[in-house]
């Protein structure tokens, strides 16, 4: 009458998902980006291990996915340097060993990945909010008129 209860728990799952997505700050969602990698890579070595093809092939497409344009689009190499260069080089390595691992069906490519994953990831969570600039929570300040700022009344009162 009303659904699975599976499908609810999903629904409910997805709008945690997007509720975290939206409130997490840039740090965290490069959080958020590396544990999906590593569920994925994780979920494959398991699917790989099972012989189903498919969602082996799904699961390292999602990684792939997650690399490619979350992490490695998320590297902006003029602020980054030659640190942004490496992780670009990093990532194009981790999506390479994946395919490879996808044709060969060798679990000892996806423990690599993972185990680069988790290092990155580490490293990442590691430097902490901590790394963004001191005025980050301050408001900004105007530079210019802003129809939508908020402004302080101010009433005539009849007299």
């Amino acid at each position: 009458m009303f659904g699975s209860s599976q499908r609810g728990a999903n629904a409910y799952a997805k709008v945690g998902l997007e509720t975290g997505v939206v409130a997490a700050s840039p740090h965290k969602l490069i959080v958020m980006l590396f544990d999906g990698a590593l569920a994925a890579v994780r979920a494959a070595a398991v699917h790989m291990t099972a012989r189903d093809i498919e969602k082996k092939g799904l699961a390292i497409s999602k990684a792939i996915n997650i690399v490619q344009n979350g992490l490695r689009a998320s590297l902006d190499k003029k602020a980054g340097g030659q640190i942004a260069e490496s992780l670009d080089s990093l990532y194009e390595y981790i999506c390479n060993r994946l395919v490879s691992a996808n044709l060969t069906n060798q679990p000892a490519m996806l423990d690599e990945v993972i185990t680069l994953l988790a290092d990155l990831k580490s490293a990442w969570e590691s430097i902490g909010d901590g790394a963004a600039p001191a005025n980050v929570g301050a408001a900004p300040r105007p530079s210019a008129y802003d129809s939508l700022a908020p402004r302080i009344a101010s009433f005539v009162t009849a007299g």
